[in-house]
């Protein structure tokens, strides 16, 4: 667990941005399953979350079409809202930072860490701003 200190910037980074922070499985359950599309980050202390994860998050929600929810949880730090998350993201493996784009509850689109690192953010966002094209 990282402490609260630490991880508050990094927290504050998608907040500000209108993220809804989840911290419990019951909140992320709740989250996933309404209607419409629901966009998950799972944000991470890691360089790779900072360079790139969360300013793709921020800049894919330029685009005309978009999630109709945006949430986040904390690796390393939500426990079980994280596991929650993940459980959900089957089949893919655990990774984070991760995001995964949910439509009516089911999964329709998932980047992956290696994804993310050594790509830059706009290509990332770019990625996220297809499937929100086709799904949202």
């Amino acid at each position: 667990m990282y402490p609260a200190e630490l991880v508050k910037p990094m927290r504050d980074d998608l907040a500000n941005a209108g993220f809804e922070e989840l911290f419990t499985a019951d909140a992320v359950e709740s989250a996933i399953k309404k209607e419409g599309t629901t966009l998950v980050v799972v944000n991470s202390v890691c360089g790779c979350a900072a360079a790139n994860a969360r300013p793709a998050a921020k800049i894919s929600l330029m685009n005309d079409k978009k999630p109709d929810h945006c949430v986040t949880v904390f690796a390393g730090v939500d426990t079980e809202a994280v596991n929650a998350a993940r459980n959900l993201m089957i089949p893919f493996p655990p990774s984070s930072p991760s995001i995964a784009l949910f439509k009516d509850g089911e999964l329709v689109h998932m980047v992956e860490r290696h994804h993310i690192e050594g790509r830059p953010a706009e290509l990332i966002a770019e990625n996220l701003t297809e499937a929100y094209n086709e799904f949202c």
